[in-house]
């Protein structure tokens, strides 16, 4: 799945399209390697996301082409 997609399934960023600027200004990151739009994410990546001054670190626990707003935390596990 495309690290765009699942920022926008699992609720970390709410839209697509923003998931995708993020990206494109360098900051998310997985595995510490910078990631573009299209970068493929698999179960047991850690990925980072930097929100202005602040930043969240999560864990991919499984992947979902679809699902409810109720179980997309069920996604990820935060770390930091």
């Amino acid at each position: 799945m495309r690290i765009d997609k699942f920022l926008k399934n699992s609720r970390l960023i709410k839209r697509r399209t923003v998931a995708k600027e993020a990206c494109e200004q360098e900051r998310i990151t997985i595995n510490d390697k910078i990631a573009k739009p299209g970068t493929e994410v698999k179960e047991g990546d850690v990925i980072r996301i930097q929100f202005g001054n602040s930043s969240v670190t999560a864990r991919i626990v499984k992947l979902l082409d679809s699902c409810r707003k109720e179980d997309a935390q069920t996604m990820y596990e935060i770390i930091e």
